[in-house]
């Protein structure tokens, strides 16, 4: 089987030593998989660009960055024999809220880091609540410079105690503390022998073994079709009658046999068989899986259309109820206002029809009173679509339950959104 792939944020403040941390990591397992770096120094070279463009490995914000999002988040890449893993690492101002957001909308896992001297900064109280709105299924608080406390168990104990009442109020699915020196590696790779009172795992070791297989949406059948493949003009008799649907698997278990839904018509059919990446049949598909789909029946199936089961579909909505980060600062977010709507592999237009409330991402308060959401602001906002979308809400499925918004005038991307429960 190969080596599943962890993708986790890194956020903090400025000092808090993420810079230090992510180079420890990418130090202390720098002599794997130096084929891919040079594939990637490679393929930047082929492309003109004079950097190292390690978005390259990353395909969750691929149509994003079509779409030109100017967003500020390095992605870095590392490996070792137990998994790979993709880093996205977000700057930590309060300015920066759209990065945590891009960051961590694709991420399994979150590392927060905390001074030891400081403690709890209003800024470790936005990022874990970003990073619960946005459910990254793990969250390890590292609370790195115990170096600089002379390796205290009482002010890793204090930070400890304060950040679980804090988390207390948010949904944290998964909370893991680790006391580290990133300058010195305590704990990051390796147990730290300056805090024997500690006995948890290292940093890396968590990392490696944190279990991210049963984060995904195994039960709701979601295929969004992306493409339709038809070889027209083949010379091949066998190929002449090929119909076949690809796209990313969003949530389920699909096998040759099943039974499914295409939607929007509701019309059923089975599928005859899986083909795989590279061409050739599985035995099965699921998330994150790209695989072609082939039917039973013909059926008029198109791009943005949505293969679900027929016991289990996604809501048909064309109103959604959705919490919307707001990433654009030549213009806010208003009631009226039009835009680009791009769910799954749906692009349809959408107009804001009400801003319920906008939350102060450092307070958790809500303004009920807000007429506009400005860049870095997130609120609870009603748009209503131009044509149905199939969607499942955020907490259930972050990919039928997530969005973006783009301005159609200038193609960016202007918005990040959520759908909640029944909206």
């Amino acid at each position: 089987m190969s080596m599943d792939i962890l993708r986790f944020a890194t956020a903090g403040s400025v000092d808090d030593g993420k810079s230090t941390l992510i180079g420890r990591l990418l130090y202390d397992s720098k002599s794997i998989f130096e084929d891919q770096l040079e594939a990637v120094e490679r393929t930047s070279a082929d492309r003109g660009e004079d950097y190292t463009n390690l978005a390259l490995l990353t395909d969750g914000l691929r149509a994003e960055r079509e779409q030109g999002i100017t967003i500020d988040v390095a992605y870095r890449y590392f490996a070792t024999p137990k998994r790979k893993f993709i880093i996205a690492d977000t700057p930590g101002h309060i300015q920066y809220t759209r990065n945590m957001v891009t960051g961590a909308s694709t991420a399994d896992l979150a590392i927060i880091l905390v001074d030891a001297r400081k403690g709890l900064l209003e800024q470790s109280r936005r990022h874990a609540f970003l990073t619960t709105l946005l459910r990254v299924p793990h969250l390890v608080l590292a609370v790195n410079k115990m170096d600089l406390v002379d390796y205290d168990q009482a002010v890793f104990d204090r930070i400890h105690n304060e950040f679980t009442a804090f988390a207390a109020k948010l949904e944290v699915g998964d909370l893991t503390f680790i006391p580290i020196s990133a300058l010195h590696g305590d704990n990051v790779v390796d147990r730290s022998v300056n805090m024997p009172w500690y006995d948890g795992p290292s940093l890396l070791h968590h990392l490696e073994n944190v279990h991210i297989a049963s984060d995904r949406n195994l039960i709701d059948v979601r295929f969004p079709v992306q493409y339709v493949i038809r070889p027209h003009k083949s010379t091949d008799p066998a190929l002449h009658d090929y119909r076949g649907y690809a796209g990313q698997v969003a949530g389920g278990v699909l096998k040759p046999g099943d039974e499914v839904v295409h939607l929007p018509s509701g019309l059923t059919t089975t599928i005859t068989s899986i083909d795989g990446p590279d061409g050739g049949p599985v035995a099965e598909a699921f998330p994150p899986m790209s695989v072609t789909l082939r039917l039973a029946d013909d059926i008029d199936i198109s791009r943005g259309d949505m293969i679900a089961r027929p016991n289990n579909r996604p809501r048909v909505v064309q109103d959604l109820d959705a919490m919307v980060c707001w990433m654009n600062d030549e213009r806010t977010l208003t009631p009226r206002t039009k835009l680009v709507i791009k769910h799954t592999t749906r692009t349809a237009r959408t107009l804001v029809t009400g801003l319920q409330y906008r939350l102060d991402v450092n307070t958790l308060h809500r303004d009920d009173n807000a007429q506009a959401l400005k860049l870095n602001e997130i609120g609870r906002v009603a748009l209503r679509v131009t044509q149905p979308l199939f969607v499942d809400d955020y907490g259930r499925n972050r990919l039928t339950g997530g969005f973006i918004l783009i301005d159609e005038a200038t193609n960016a991307t202007v918005g990040a959104g959520m759908i909640l429960d029944g909206g």
